[in-house]
Formats: C-alpha cells, sequence, structure tokens
C-alpha cells in the first residue's frame, strides 16, 4: 500500500482529486491498481473535451479487467498524462504523484460525497471486511 496523501480527496469509485485554484488533478488510488492487476492500456480523454462531474471519462485496463474512471470534478481537460499511453508502471509505482491520468480546469461544483483520506480509508477496511 502506497502512502496516501492527507490532501487529496477521494471518490468511493477509487478516484482522487488535487484540487489547487481551479485545476483538478486526477488519477486512481493505489486500491484500484492493486485489484486491476497487470495494467496493460490506459484511455485518457481528449484535452479539450468537456467533462461532467460524475461521469466516465477514461479507462484503464488490466489483463483481466477494464476500470472506468469518474471524474469527480466537471470542467474542460486541460492536460493528459501522455507519457501512460506508451508505459502504466507510473500508475503502480507512483500513483499519487507520476501515475495521474488527466486534469481538469473546473466549472461548476464537484461531485458529492468526497472522501478524506480518514474516510477514504474506512470505506476501504468496510469493503475488506465484507
Amino acid at each position: 500500500m502506497a502512502d496516501r496523501p492527507n490532501d487529496l480527496q477521494y471518490m468511493k469509485t477509487h478516484e482522487w482529486v488535487r484540487i489547487e485554484d481551479d485545476v483538478a488533478t486526477i488519477g486512481i488510488s493505489d486500491f484500484a491498481v492493486d485489484h486491476l492487476g497487470d495494467l496493460v492500456f490506459v484511455d485518457l480523454p481528449d484535452e479539450g473535451s468537456d467533462v461532467e462531474a460524475g461521469t466516465a471519462v477514461a479507462e484503464v485496463e488490466s489483463v483481466k479487467a477494464v476500470g472506468e474512471v469518474y471524474t469527480p470534478v466537471g470542467g474542460e481537460v486541460i492536460e493528459v498524462n501522455s507519457d501512460l499511453a506508451d508505459d502504466q508502471a507510473a500508475l503502480t509505482t507512483d500513483p499519487f504523484g507520476a501515475g495521474w491520468l488527466f486534469k481538469v480546469k473546473i466549472s461548476g461544483d464537484p461531485v458529492d460525497g468526497l472522501l478524506d483520506l480518514a474516510a477514504y480509508e474506512a470505506q476501504l477496511a468496510a469493503e475488506a471486511s465484507e
């Protein structure tokens, strides 16, 4: 398990968001990466596209599954981590840093129910005990 940053907010679907001014950097948690297994492909949104908070905008594929990535905020995609197209290793080795997926210039409110680190880890503990 990676050291999960305390300055992020998390979605119940295992995405994370770091908001700085009006830009949100979005990725998936170490938990999501571990559950997907060996990653083989990442399909990211197009730069310049508009995304709506709470919708699936990307996919991360592994040898055993395809995971949809939901955006916690709406707005315009202003940057994607194009390095992940050729090499998904950063998702495994640094999911909260070099493994970020895309950045959104925020317009509107984030989805309801974003979790702080303590609430996200409590959710993970509850899922593990089910």
